[in-house]
This record gives structure tokens, C-alpha cells and sequence, in this order.
């Protein structure tokens, strides 16, 4: 079992940046594939990036390339998504989710474990 937790999220003005975090406890977080989800309300969840258990593999959806970054601390038990040149459609609420698993994965079905989410706000 994992549990997860995400904290960061907050207000930001359109072309700013900013880091969310998501801090892991269970036994058997390094095995855990990570990802970040973020949803707005009256639409579907919808993947933003992924990293493979040992950090060695990323995936990104296209809006995230080259503005987002995940990574992770295994001794620290955290993911974190580095987020940069913010639009005010980034603004959602984003999740942190986890499975066990040697690869990425990016469909919300994938995923065993799921935060509570850390509201992002880009104000334009």
C-alpha cells in the first residue's frame, strides 16, 4: 500500500513557474511508477507526465514538453513536477499517482494510488 500526498500547488502569474510536490509513504515505494494528472472541473482527468520507478525513463503529455519537468527522490520519497512558463490553461488540480510497475504509464486506468490533489492557479 502507498499513500500520497501533494503540496505546492498556489497562485501564479502566466509566464511564472512552480514546483508541486508529492511525498510517498508505504513499503514498496521504490517500485512505484509515478505520474501527475490534473483535472479542471466538467472535464476528465488528463495526463500531464510520467517516471519510471528508478527515474530513468519520462514521458510527457505535448502541452507539458519543454515547459514541465518530473523527477523523483527515492531517498526522499518524493516526485516532484518542476512546471515553467505557466498559461492560464494550466490552471487545474493536480494529482500525483502511483502503480507498481518497471515502466511509465499514462492512462489514468494504470494507476493504484492516487493523491488528493494541490490546486494550480495562473493568472493571466
Amino acid at each position: 500500500q502507498v499513500q500520497l500526498v501533494e503540496s505546492g500547488g498556489g497562485l501564479v502569474q502566466a509566464g511564472g513557474s512552480l514546483r508541486v510536490s508529492c511525498v510517498a509513504s508505504g513499503r514498496t515505494f521504490s517500485r512505484t511508477a509515478m505520474g501527475w494528472f490534473r483535472q479542471v472541473p466538467g472535464k476528465e482527468r488528463e495526463f500531464v507526465a510520467a517516471i519510471s520507478w528508478n527515474g530513468g525513463t519520462t514521458y510527457y503529455a505535448d502541452f507539458a514538453k519543454g515547459r514541465f519537468t518530473i523527477s523523483r527522490d527515492k531517498a526522499k520519497r518524493t516526485v516532484f513536477l518542476q512546471m515553467n512558463s505557466l498559461k492560464a490553461e494550466d490552471t487545474a488540480l493536480y494529482y500525483c499517482a502511483g502503480r507498481q510497475g518497471d515502466y511509465y504509464y499514462i492512462e489514468t486506468d494504470d494507476y493504484t494510488y492516487w493523491g488528493q490533489g494541490t490546486q494550480v492557479t495562473v493568472s493571466s
